[in-house]
């Protein structure tokens, strides 16, 4: 026989069992609720980095596509800037050809022209000045004249209003105006 017979075990055994079952079963409805607060935090925590991603990527393509437009301007930047300096250097160029032909041009119109007939087809000498007139020589302006008699150009062209002064001719005789 047993020490122990049924009929004398406590009735304390069944009620403790159901105890620890309910305390389990308490404990695993918290585990869950927890759980799935804590999925759902894990959810917002991953559209959050989603969102997150595809911002980074917009910015990194703005990015990109912004120092390939940097790029490409300073590309042009140096093109425009050589062939600014190509422009200047052909105007250079160009200004000293124009330059050298003036001086040719200058210096021809300097050197002595052969005398022109005088207007009097009596006369067979060259052409003299009277008192009060010059006889223009190769070379002459109406500035050259007004110096060299010491008058003002505006007195000798105001006493000569038919005078084209801008073509003087060798020989051409002009009124010099009172002193």
């Amino acid at each position: 026989m047993d020490p122990i017979s049924r009929e004398s075990s406590p009735s304390y055994l069944p009620i403790a069992g159901l105890i620890a079952g309910l305390v389990g079963l308490l404990l695993g409805a918290i585990a869950l609720a927890n759980a799935s607060k804590a999925s759902k935090a894990a959810a917002t925590a991953s559209e959050q980095t989603s969102a997150l991603t595809t911002k980074v990527e917009g910015v990194e393509s703005t990015l990109a596509t912004a120092s390939a437009n940097a790029d490409t301007a300073l590309r042009n930047l140096s093109s425009l800037k050589n062939s600014t300096q190509e422009g200047f250097n052909t105007v250079a160029t160009e200004l000293g050809k124009t330059n050298g032909e003036i001086a040719k041009l200058q210096e021809a119109a300097t050197k002595a022209a052969k005398p022109a007939k005088a207007a009097d087809a009596k006369s067979s000498g060259p052409a003299v000045a009277g008192p009060d007139e010059y006889v223009v020589v190769a070379g002459d302006t109406g500035a050259k004249i007004a110096r060299a008699k010491g008058v003002g150009l505006a007195d000798l062209v105001s006493v000569n209003p038919g005078v084209n002064w801008s073509a003087l001719k060798v020989g051409q005789k002009v009124k010099l105006p009172k002193k």
